[in-house]
């Protein structure tokens, strides 16, 4: 018998699962099973191709070279299965079941929030997932999870991904108004070095080289998990750091938190991209979340933030370069 008449789209998924996740157990929780009904997947899997995918003699499984090229192949195949099954929907006009969306936890989340209510309002069945993010961690979780959409920082698309810009970021350098920081006027990067410096760390689960532009070189640095807690970090004088605008504006316009006066510029500016993957259609609801988000204004920060680079002299380019950081 050929062995290739035992094989089932639902064990290459299987199998995807398992790489992605990096254990049985991790899988089945994924996959909402039992791990044995993914052990046995797997089994039935090799049995009928006559191959060892893993290698079992270690503490985890891992992959036979065998093992890789047939999950090589086999995401090939879930991939054009997932086509045609989006294509025949799209022939019958139907929503697509599942729609799954990573974005950059520095975003506003307000214009997000308002695409997705119109979405609801055409009382679409899709089962929509949003994940946030931070840097690398957007793009990583956006292939690991293989999601429909993301809004990702510094990139803008290559050859297997189509990016279209959104509006700007603008990134401010403030601390509490009572910071010693602000004593010391017009402050240089070794200045700044002295005091705690605030950041939100890259989400992204495997080490990576050097992402962000923002280090201000302190030797103390606390590292939290989102904006909001170095929002209310900065609001108690923990430290300094760099925050977006959009969510810093109130405290600015109180004077709770002030500017640092930052000879390199108080301000950085990111550019944020609507990505999806190319020649992979979008279905029914991802295309009209697609159309919401690049069609909403920008917001007052973003305006000015892009006003403000439009008015910028270039700048002249020098030897020395910032150092960087994955976090910021």
């Amino acid at each position: 018998m050929d062995p290739n008449e035992g094989l089932t789209l639902d064990q290459l998924r299987v199998l995807d699962a398992v790489e992605r996740c990096g254990s049985f157990a991790a899988a089945a929780t994924q996959l909402h099973r039992v791990t044995s009904a993914v052990s046995y997947a797997v089994r039935a899997l090799e049995e009928g191709l006559g191959l060892a995918l893993f290698d079992r003699s270690g503490h985890r499984a891992a992959l036979t070279p065998a093992g890789r090229r047939i999950l090589d192949e086999g995401r090939l195949l879930l991939e054009r299965a997932r086509e045609l099954g989006q294509l025949a929907r799209d022939l019958r006009g139907e929503w697509e079941p599942t729609l799954t969306l990573v974005v950059d936890g520095i975003l506003p989340m307000t214009p997000l929030m308002r695409a997705l209510r119109h979405l609801g309002d055409r009382a679409a069945p899709t089962r929509v997932q949003l994940a946030v993010e931070y840097l690398g961690g957007v793009r990583e979780r956006f292939e690991r999870e293989r999601a429909d959409l993301m809004v990702v920082l510094d990139f803008a698309g290559d050859e297997h991904h189509i990016a279209e810009p959104l509006p700007p970021i603008e990134l401010l350098l403030v601390a509490r108004r009572d910071h010693p920081v602000h004593a010391a006027g017009p402050v240089a990067r070794a200045d700044l070095a002295a005091h705690v410096e605030l950041s939100v760390a890259d989400s992204r689960r495997e080490d990576a080289p050097p992402l962000a532009r923002l280090s201000l070189g302190s030797s103390q640095i606390f590292r939290l998990s989102d904006f909001h807690s170095k929002r209310e970090a900065l609001l108690e004088g923990v430290g300094l750091g760099w925050m977006p605008r959009h969510l810093i504006e109130r405290d600015l316009a109180r004077g709770t938190l002030r500017r640092i006066d930052f000879r390199e510029g108080p301000e950085h500016v990111f550019h944020p991209h609507l990505v999806h993957r190319r020649g992979v259609p979008l279905g029914r609801a991802a295309r009209a979340l697609h159309d919401e988000l690049r069609a909403l204004p920008p917001t007052t920060a973003s305006a000015e933030a892009a006003a403000k680079q439009m008015k910028a002299p270039a700048k002249k380019k020098t030897g020395a370069s910032r150092p960087t950081s994955r976090a910021r």
